[in-house]
């Protein structure tokens, strides 16, 4: 596992990033002064993003349902836990958005390589009511279903256990 988005975990069978990129930044509110550069005041937190990006070959390693679990996850509006591999919790993040471009297509339309972006940002949710309220598996699961997606609706089933041993804590 190298990241789990709530519960999507992110790895070679769904989707594997070759890149992370972060960046945070600071609020500073300036005031002119006459003579003299501006004053600075320090005002709080601005945005945390993250940008994870790479591609996949289907028929290799990775999987187009991926990225479709993960637009269903965005399509809650929810913040999700970002937990990387090593057990790092980054905090709540929101998907604000998603890119995927297609190349290597085969004569019946399927891509052999996908290149993909997410961007996430950091919301001020408490880490552990963000927990308490992902709810039960079964609910990305029936989303899948509907969606026509049920034969490969175990690109989420591995982050069960994870999770359950975390909201238990």
């Amino acid at each position: 596992m190298m990241m789990a988005l709530g519960m999507f975990v992110f790895s070679l069978p769904t989707l594997a990033y070759q890149e992370l990129q972060r960046q945070t930044e600071w609020k500073h509110v300036s005031n002119a002064r006459v003579g003299a550069r501006d004053a600075f005041q320090f005002t709080g937190k601005g945005d945390d993003t993250i940008t994870l990006s790479g591609w996949i070959a289907p028929e290799l390693t990775g999987s187009l349902y991926a990225l479709d679990a993960l637009r269903l996850m965005a399509d809650t509006g929810k913040s999700w836990i970002l937990i990387q591999g090593t057990g790092r919790i980054y905090g709540a993040y929101i998907i604000t958005s998603m890119t995927e471009g297609k190349t290597h297509l085969g004569s019946d339309g399927n891509p052999g390589r996908v290149e993909f972006a997410i961007t996430l940002k950091c919301t001020d949710d408490d880490v552990r009511n963000t927990l308490r309220n992902l709810g039960n598996i079964g609910t990305l699961r029936d989303m899948l279903t509907l969606d026509g997606l049920a034969n490969n609706v175990n690109v989420v089933n591995g982050i069960g256990g994870l999770l359950s041993g975390l909201v238990t804590r």
